[in-house]
């Protein structure tokens, strides 16, 4: 393999980034980093495996990030640039394209990007996508709901996770929401979808999953964003193979060849319908968050942050795919508010389960608790395995009910 170099944007954070950075060395690409954290502030963990170094005034500014990169690369030849971080994947596309780099076009990463073309896209593929209209104003707001009927869905067109996002049952509901999204420029409305919620992830090499993964949300995402007392609940489905998942696999191939996906990551949602139907939700062309990736590497030994750097420098994947567990992350928040006093029934539940239990991550006691809002990791988590289904999600859900954080 003859050394790959590449451009990797924003390397220290989000904090799993170093993760991928890590891969990217160890494959044995040279890694020029690309960020606004100073040098002196990069961990040592991090620069061991960064050739060179680019501190930017503000890692979001896309023009400016576009400039100063070609600038600073002037005489030097480049192989790959690359972003797993969902608001920098269309500042590489126009840095590939500035500098000639192979790899997806802005075009086609905008379709990763912006919701409304996303499910044009997948629609005109024959694909089955949720009703939807682009707003901009509380006119269009007023007359999509009209359209598309209650109850509905209204979300940033250029959003993350479940950010901004709001399903309303009424007109008087959609009275009181609009004022949450002033802030919003570009929103999409549309169809509520009522099903169970699940992930279709890939690892892809010129579009075909050389991995892939289905996870389900227990509850679905949104339901856990709007009430604190829930516990979420991640679960990554060991056995592929069952016929209730045939639709959605299906669903995610096609929606990956109707939008042009390339070498990469990416992170999928869509529901299945009580009656069977599969129904798209969004997809984005990076790794989904809130450490699935480390689920879906606990789901099969492997480590998808150098097999995704082989992928995405070589086109291979070596790592075997063979699904060993359901691994299961549990979220916790606290009750109360200021600094975490005590945990209860933890210590009981890894007495009674600990051989199942593979990482411990919830915030010692002292710590201030986080803002259930802004974070689904919320107080920190505990991620366990099984190779059964329903002991996983036994599990899983003991830890959820059992568990206890307090905070004052």
């Amino acid at each position: 393999m003859r050394d790959v170099k590449v451009v990797f944007l924003a390397p220290s954070y989000p904090p799993e980034m170093q993760q991928y950075t890590r891969g990217l060395a160890e494959v044995g690409a040279t890694v020029y980093g690309v960020g606004d954290t100073p040098v002196a502030a990069l961990p040592g963990t991090l620069k061991q495996h960064l050739e060179d170094y680019l501190q930017v005034p503000r890692i979001l500014d896309d023009d400016d990030v576009v400039e100063r990169v070609h600038s600073w690369l002037r005489g030097r030849e480049v192989d790959r640039v690359l972003a797993n971080w969902e608001v920098m994947v269309l500042t590489a596309a126009r840095l590939r394209e500035r500098l000639g780099v192979p790899g997806m076009s802005v075009d086609t990463v905008r379709g990763f990007r912006d919701k409304q073309v996303m499910k044009e896209r997948v629609a005109a593929a024959g694909l089955r996508v949720p009703r939807s209209v682009r707003v901009r104003t509380i006119a269009d707001v007023r007359t999509a709901a009209d359209q598309i009927g209650f109850p509905l869905i209204l979300k940033p067109i250029a959003g993350a996770g479940s950010a901004d996002t709001y399903r309303i049952e009424t007109p008087t509901e959609l009275d009181a929401t609009l004022p949450k999204l002033r802030h919003v420029a570009e929103a999409s409305c549309e169809e509520f979808v009522e099903g169970d919620e699940y992930t279709f992830d890939t690892v892809c090499i010129g579009g075909v999953p050389a991995f892939q993964n289905v996870a389900q949300y227990l509850p679905r995402p949104l339901a856990a964003r709007t009430h604190e007392w829930i516990s979420p609940i991640i679960i990554t489905v060991r056995d592929l193979t069952q016929p209730k998942l045939a639709g959605g696999l299906a669903l995610g191939r096609g929606v990956l060849a109707a939008l042009n996906m390339g070498d990469g990551f990416t992170h999928m949602e869509w529901f299945r319908k009580a009656d069977g139907e599969v129904v798209f939700g969004e997809i984005g062309c990076r790794p989904g968050g809130a450490h699935l990736v480390d689920q879906m590497n606990y789901t099969c030994d492997i480590d998808l942050f150098r097999e995704w750097a082989r992928a995405v420098c070589f086109g291979t994947f070596a790592a075997p795919t063979t699904r060993k567990y359901n691994a299961a992350i549990v979220f916790k928040r606290a009750k109360g508010r200021g600094h975490i006093t005590r945990i209860d029934g933890l210590k009981e539940f890894l007495h009674r389960h600990g051989d199942h239990v593979v990482e411990e991550r919830l915030l010692p006691v002292g710590t201030h608790r986080r803002d259930w809002k802004q974070t689904l990791v919320s107080d920190g988590f505990i991620l366990l395995r099984h190779p059964d289904w329903d002991t996983a999600h036994a599990l899983a859900m003991e830890a959820a009910s059992e568990i206890t954080m307090w905070a004052e």
